[in-house]
């Protein structure tokens, strides 16, 4: 659980939300041997959950944020390792394009949200955290999700555990037969 430290409390210096489990990230991108999220191949169903990975294909995949801006938070990227959408085959683009129209729904059906935003950051600078590697953001809004807490603290609420979000989304992106992209029917 998160916890701010007593100095903003006090009024004496900056806001702190302690996020331990950020240290990995942070350190393996220091030394620059982050490896690529989206780059993986053949994965056990043990290894999809552990990854957050609720799709993957040939040609894409889609993934749970590990640090969402929201609730149900999705990544959706080619399987090549392309910086920008320009560079993606036809082929590519339609079934991102298709993924981006299906996690719309799946996620619209599960958590009832009131809106999405729907965007990629292409460029580190632009604030893509792999920016070697393109993906889409699908992020669900409600009404009234920015409330006071990033306001007045910087802090973000989340209520539901990324395990949590995994079990509800995972079936939702389950091919009917083996091998078979998920349907937006």
């Amino acid at each position: 659980m998160a916890k701010r430290s007593a100095e903003k409390t006090a009024g004496t210096g900056p806001a702190r939300l302690w996020a331990p489990w950020r240290a990995a990230y942070v350190r393996a991108g220091r030394r620059g041997r982050r490896p690529c999220i989206f780059c993986f191949g053949r994965l056990s169903e043990k290894t999809q959950r552990a990854r957050l990975v609720l799709w993957a294909d040939s040609a894409a995949s889609v993934m749970l944020n590990r640090y969402p801006y929201n609730n149900g938070h999705l990544m959706i990227a080619p399987r090549r390792h392309l910086a920008s959408p320009e560079l993606l085959r036809r082929e590519e683009r339609q079934a991102l394009a298709e993924l981006v129209a299906l996690a719309v729904k799946r996620l619209g059906q599960a958590l009832l949200p009131d809106g999405f935003n729907v965007g990629a950051n292409i460029g580190a600078v632009a604030g893509a955290g792999f920016a070697g590697h393109f993906h889409w953001h699908v992020v669900p809004r409600w009404e009234g999700d920015t409330n006071f807490m990033p306001v007045v603290s910087a802090t973000k609420v989340l209520s539901q555990q990324l395990g949590e979000s995994f079990a509800l989304l995972a079936p939702l992106f389950r091919a009917p037969g083996a091998g078979e992209p998920p349907a937006l029917q």
